[in-house]
């Protein structure tokens, strides 16, 4: 049992859970609770930790090695408020461009520029989950999504998305756009409703920044503007909202085997 928190292991762990160089260094994140631990591969397990009065659902637990931790150190090394006891030290996935350009026939895409907050990248990925989004591709500057708030809020959307981080979100969204996808800004110039386009065919929507928006250089790679409908005085959607009525209706259109207006 580990009982101080001098130890050096969790010293990692909770340099992994505050601090992007660490988890880039070491090609690893943090994950807590049992509802993740469950979730996440066997395969990219690299450390399990255990609060020692922990009495939930032992699952892998049992069939894999982990270290018992003292209760108050176990405090230490979590990101929660009220810590359930299970904690893990896990590999990070790669995917690349190509990866997410093979799923399927006619794969829907969500293109993020900017997005700041852990929480709303959070709820992207596991709304992108729920929609059927073949795959997440978002600029170099967007908050880090092995941030311990950005994957609490995916739910375990994080191990079965696959998502891209560009350096090049321009060259990037060209590569999508010569294989054939449609791409649709929501944009105060756009003319029409994002319900009258068919998104049945390869599709990608852009997302911007919380604050800003997207840029005009990115704005300027779409294919089409499109207007999400809003009464009152509102001129945009947070950006998590944006992605799900977006991804949505292109799930309802797949789904129905809807053709709608081009």
């Amino acid at each position: 049992m580990i009982t101080s928190s001098d130890n050096k292991r969790i010293k990692n762990v909770i340099s992994l859970l505050e601090k992007a160089k660490a988890r880039r260094e070491q090609d690893a994140f943090v994950i807590e609770g049992i509802k993740l631990f469950e979730e996440v591969p066997e395969s990219r397990i690299l450390e399990v930790f255990v609060a020692e009065s922990y009495k939930g659902p032992r699952g892998k637990l049992d069939k894999l090695p982990s270290e018992v931790v003292k209760d108050d150190v176990f405090k230490k090394m979590t990101d929660t408020l009220a810590p359930q006891g299970v904690l893990a030290v896990v590999r990070r996935e790669h995917y690349e461009l190509k990866d997410l350009l093979n799923k399927g026939n006619a794969p829907c895409f969500l293109v993020l520029e900017t997005i700041q907050d852990p929480g709303n990248l959070g709820t992207i990925m596991r709304t992108a989950e729920g929609a059927g989004v073949a795959g997440v591709l978002m600029s170099s500057d967007t908050v880090d999504i092995y941030n311990p708030k950005t994957v609490r809020s995916t739910m375990g959307s994080i191990f079965r998305v696959p998502f891209v981080y560009c350096d090049d979100l321009t060259a990037s969204v060209e590569e999508l756009k010569a294989s054939g996808v449609e791409c649709y800004a929501a944009h105060l110039k756009g003319e029409k409703s994002c319900y009258d386009y068919n998104y049945a065919k390869p599709t990608a929507f852009f997302i911007g920044n919380e604050g800003n928006g997207l840029s005009d250089k990115m704005a300027a790679l779409a294919d089409t503007y499109i207007r999400i409908p809003m009464e009152g005085k509102l001129e945009s959607l947070n950006a998590g909202i944006s992605a799900a009525i977006l991804t949505y209706e292109a799930k309802r259109q797949r789904d129905r085997n809807i053709v709608g207006k081009s």
